[in-house]
């Protein structure tokens, strides 16, 4: 039998391993896909954020940034935080208005086509999201802007009727409903595979960013941007909720103060990319058209006012009262 003091020496012994098993059990770390580049300014904003968020915890939570889809690709990565596959991510609200309409409320053109406008319509939209996150076990960290959505289209367009039978990306709900509308053939085209689909002729029209059109060298491709600044959508980030509470409350505290921090700092930098990126494009070749008074009103006729008037018919009541909040 062993002596006490044999085994009050043991035990001694064992206290650094003891020490250094709880310093890496006290080190929590999060996967974090998302579907944009590392270079895109979201995925700059993230990286951001997890390194705020890895000082401000003292290293007690490392987030793992997997850009461009590395990790799941766009349509996956929402089910997989509610899931617990990935503890953290981002994704474009408007990917998801079929689920339930409120997350495209960004998406319908005109709506909200400036950024003091976008920012007031998410505050009007903001506390149904939450809710809605929350009621998906997961917690709505913070969201920001795209810049303003444009047309880039191969071939000048002098009128709408131009645009019919066109090869149009869609990547949203909103953007195949806008390519339907405007009698053009909508083709699913996620942003990390944007640029073959432009190369391979697949595509040869599409709405969005500046930004994106940058990332994936537009101009390359297709020539003309029409500068319509139709819409400005939002992604969002979260968490799992269970590995949110998981965590203790100082270190919940440094997530959402950074978070706080990543949106300011995101809406800031989006309106400051949103000029920059179309002289980038333009700098690259691709010519920034202003729309003629006719066309964009052509465009808001067309697209804008069914759309509105659609949405409203599926969101119902909670649509119809984000909508009055965000006109009052």
């Amino acid at each position: 039998m062993m002596s006490t003091r044999r085994l009050l020496t043991a035990a001694i012994a064992l206290l650094p391993l003891a020490a250094a098993s709880g310093i890496a059990h006290a080190q929590t770390k999060w996967d974090m896909p998302t579907a944009y580049p590392a270079t895109n300014f979201h995925t700059e904003n993230i990286m951001q954020f997890a390194s705020d968020v890895d000082k401000a915890s003292g290293g007690k939570l490392k987030i793992q940034v997997h850009a461009n889809a590395s990790l799941f690709k766009a349509p996956e990565i929402k089910r997989a935080v509610q899931g617990g596959q990935a503890q953290a991510g981002e994704i474009l609200l408007a990917n998801y208005q079929n689920e339930w309409q409120i997350f495209g409320t960004d998406s319908i053109p005109f709506l909200a086509d400036s950024y003091p406008k976008a920012y007031k319509l998410y505050q009007a939209q903001k506390p149904a999201l939450q809710k809605r996150f929350n009621d998906q076990n997961m917690v709505l960290l913070y969201s920001v802007v795209w810049p303003t959505q444009g047309l880039y289209v191969k071939n000048k367009i002098n009128s709408l009727a131009d645009l019919k039978g066109a090869k149009w990306r869609a990547y949203s709900p909103a953007t195949g409903r806008i390519a339907e509308l405007l009698q053009a053939q909508p083709v699913t085209i996620q942003a990390a595979e944007l640029s073959a689909a432009m190369a391979t002729g697949v595509i040869d029209s599409f709405m969005t960013s500046g930004a994106t059109g940058y990332d994936t060298k537009t101009y390359e491709h297709i020539k003309n941007y029409y500068n319509f600044q139709a819409w400005l959508p939002k992604n969002a980030v979260f968490v799992n909720k269970k590995a949110f509470d998981a965590l203790d409350k100082p270190t919940q505290d440094a997530v959402m103060k950074a978070a706080a921090d990543a949106e300011t700092r995101g809406w800031k930098i989006s309106e400051q990319k949103d000029g920059e990126y179309l002289a980038l494009l333009q700098k690259n070749g691709m010519e920034i058209i202003q729309p003629q008074d006719s066309l964009k009103a052509d465009m808001r006729k067309v697209v804008g006012d069914p759309m509105l008037k659609e949405w409203l018919e599926k969101a119902g009541p909670e649509g119809a009262a984000i909508v009055e909040a965000y006109r009052k």
